[in-house]
């Protein structure tokens, strides 16, 4: 009898030890995922900061306006010209052909997942396109200069080695998987009631689909959409390889253009001076693209919030 109280006793004290840890424990938690969130709002203050200072000291040397309407941008030389007119000609560019693809082609392969693809289809295209998703972009980049551009060429008379066009294909292609996995995601969620009632109401499958689903989930296709946009205005390998680095104001797209981030990766790459305007110039296009960028998320938050249906 003894024997059996004492080894309660045992248990109790080992309960209350377990009880003990697991509530410092649980008190622990909490305060970790502070510190990891305060790390992650310091991290992108230290950025914005950054980004602050030195574009503060390049407005310094050359005119607001000057940079914003400026068509000519010669970094090089002593009559430098910093126009950003051009880098932002080719960034909207290549973004606008970039979901001129994805968009099409994204939304249609989330209709025929969503609505008409079998178990067995949807687990071999889903893989696909997680494929297509993990492939790194200095091979797009390859990929575009390499083939897509001799096949370009070929029908397109005119068109240079290297352009807009075949960059702006390339990165359509790569988000495809962001807008056909996002819109997919938004099409699930609308409820199987809806589709019923529809097709009980002598709706056919394709119509069910297009006045019925896809206007239901419409919040959410078109934040895809949104977020595909962003996606493709921060590109940086595909542009730097198959664009090309001339500035040109133009919108030919048969000719060679560069983007924010193609002139980025080509002022850090080269012998820009600490202190120079060059090398100041550097941060006022990352601030301008930072800008578009933070830009596009909102704009995709509002759309979601705005249009958003609940069930």
């Amino acid at each position: 009898m003894e024997k059996s109280i004492g080894q309660v006793r045992k248990m109790i004290e080992e309960n209350k030890k377990s009880a003990s840890l697991t509530n410092i424990v649980e008190k622990m938690i909490p305060k970790a995922l502070l510190v990891i969130a305060i790390i992650s709002i310091l991290t992108t203050l230290g950025i914005l900061v950054t980004l602050l200072s030195e574009t503060i000291a390049f407005f310094r040397e050359i005119s607001f306006v000057e940079f914003f309407t400026g068509t000519i941008l010669k970094p090089l030389g002593q009559n430098a010209q910093f126009g950003v007119l051009p880098l932002l000609t080719g960034t909207l560019i290549s973004s606008a052909i970039a979901m001129v693809v994805a968009i099409p082609i994204g939304l249609m392969t989330a209709v025929y997942l969503s609505e008409y693809a079998s178990e067995k289809v949807r687990k071999v295209v889903k893989p696909i396109l997680e494929i297509l998703a993990g492939i790194p972009t200095i091979v797009y980049g390859f990929f575009a200069l390499t083939f897509v551009t001799p096949i370009l060429r070929s029908l397109i008379p005119g068109l240079e080695p290297t352009n807009i066009l075949s960059p702006g294909i390339v990165m359509g292609i790569m988000i495809i998987p962001m807008v056909a996995s996002l819109s997919e995601d938004a099409l699930g969620a609308v409820p199987n009631s809806m589709r019923e009632g529809a097709l009980a109401l002598g709706s056919t499958k394709l119509e069910v689909t297009w006045k019925v689903i896809v206007p239901a989930a419409i919040s959410g296709i078109v934040a895809s959409f949104v977020l595909a946009i962003s996606r493709a205005i921060g590109e940086t390998m595909i542009v730097t390889i198959a664009s090309g680095s001339s500035k040109n104001f133009t919108f030919d797209l048969t000719q060679s253009m560069q983007t924010m981030t193609a002139y980025i990766v080509e002022v850090t790459g080269g012998d820009a001076p600490a202190g120079s305007t060059l090398y100041y110039s550097l941060y006022a296009v990352a601030m301008t693209l930072f800008v578009f960028t933070l830009v596009m998320n909102l704009i995709a938050q509002y759309i979601s919030r705005k249009f958003r249906e609940e069930y």
